[in-house]
């Protein structure tokens, strides 16, 4: 089995993954239905890798603002707390289920620039403790 430091950096990893075809996408004419559910998906990662970090087993969920809370139990950081996470808490079902789900760019945009605002944050956490 893997130490903590290692899941953590796993977890970084995936959501650096995601976040990396977020990116790509974007500079195409789409799909973005598809970029924002992965941008959903590397901020939930992202969260989780702090909830590992602390200790606490991520739950089985894709709501974020509920990971959110959790981090925020063991972490309590303001820029953490600002955060707005109730729409792209949304992309991880509608992206894939909701045959009306087709944003347009602008919307990918304010997804990706929430996931970089996470990857901040959480990159100063990891790197506070050491991992």
């Amino acid at each position: 089995m893997k130490d903590k430091p290692d899941l953590v950096r796993g977890w970084v990893a995936k959501a650096e993954s995601d976040l990396f075809v977020v990116r790509q996408i974007l500079d195409t004419p789409g799909p973005y239905d598809t970029a924002c559910f992965h941008a959903q998906q590397a901020i939930e990662k992202f969260l989780k890798s702090v909830l590992l970090l602390y200790d606490v087993l991520a739950p089985r969920t894709h709501d974020l603002e509920e990971i959110q809370r959790l981090c925020l139990e063991v972490c309590p950081i303001p820029e953490l707390a600002a955060l707005d996470l109730t729409q792209i808490t949304d992309y991880a079902v509608a992206a894939r289920y909701d045959i009306e789900f087709w944003p347009e760019r602008v919307a990918l945009l304010e997804a990706l620039s929430l996931v970089e605002e996470v990857q901040g944050i959480v990159s100063n956490i990891v790197s506070s403790e050491s991992v």
